[in-house]
């Protein structure tokens, strides 16, 4: 007979520590690229431009390659990994100057920092340039936090927030901690648990376009612990996700909704919404 199944508690189910914790540089650059992610750019222009602001008020100067588009990241995860290969090779070419590249996505910088090498594995010459690309890809909240060491004066009235992150950004890139130590600087906004925090919201790209019964019933699950939470907002550092979020939050005619990290940060600090 098989052993009864034992059930994690949600608040407890975490990424596992990186293998290797990554080693930061002790000053902040000069100039970063921006890569802005196909779905904010589409969906979320204003995540973009806060991202920008809020590096700039870091003294940074942000790069915007203008030939960017998607990561490659949809057609990797459905397996068409040759036009995965093709979509990454255009994106690294843009970045051939050894400034940062920051990502205002958990889940593209993790294709970056992850999976491109996995697709030029066969390639020398791009599998150098892939690594290298790795080695200064950064999430948004990340770069915050631990590059530029930012210190976020609160300037908003008294708030719940709830905290979403996507799975692969949780995995992978660990913005669960870089979130939740970011929105901890602000003194009027409380962060409030929900039991589903670790769970997939149903985006995961394709998959609510290939599999829609099972990712509704996903984000129903997601959207009813974020309700039930008592939270004012909910904030994201992944627009996809959010995407999803707010979709059926408007379906269900709720008054919550979802909104980038970015613009929350910028916002709650002296920026106008």
């Amino acid at each position: 007979m098989n052993a009864p199944r034992t059930f994690v508690p949600q608040a407890t189910r975490v990424a596992e520590p990186a293998a290797e914790p990554r080693t930061y540089p002790e000053h902040k650059p000069e100039r970063i690229y921006l890569f802005g992610t196909c779905v904010v750019d589409l969906f979320f222009p204003e995540a973009g431009m806060d991202a920008i602001r809020l590096l700039e008020r870091e003294g940074i100067q942000v790069v915007f390659p203008q030939a960017q588009s998607c990561c490659g990241q949809p057609a990797y995860t459905s397996g068409y990994t040759d036009q995965a290969r093709e979509v990454a090779r255009a994106q690294l070419a843009l970045f051939d100057q050894d400034w940062p590249v920051v990502v205002p996505s958990g889940s593209c910088a993790g294709m970056f920092r992850h999976h491109y090498q996995e697709l030029f594995a066969n390639e020398p010459d791009a599998l150098a340039q892939a690594r290298a690309v790795a080695e200064r890809t950064y999430e948004l909240a990340e770069f915050l936090l631990y590059v530029c060491r930012v210190e976020l004066h609160d300037q908003g009235p008294p708030t719940e927030v709830a905290l979403h992150t996507s799975c692969s950004a949780r995995r992978e890139m660990h913005t669960h901690h870089h979130g939740r130590a970011l929105l901890d600087q602000l003194s009027g906004v409380r962060r409030v648990d929900h039991d589903h925090e670790s769970e997939c919201c149903g985006f995961g790209g394709t998959f609510c376009v290939r599999m829609p019964d099972i990712s509704g019933a996903m984000v129903a699950d997601k959207t009813r612990s974020l309700r039930d939470s008592g939270a004012a907002r909910v904030v994201s550092a992944d627009a996809g996700c959010l995407m999803n979020i707010n979709g059926a939050l408007e379906k269900q005619r709720a008054p919550l909704q979802g909104q980038h990290l970015a613009s929350f940060l910028w916002q709650r600090t002296g920026g106008q919404p």
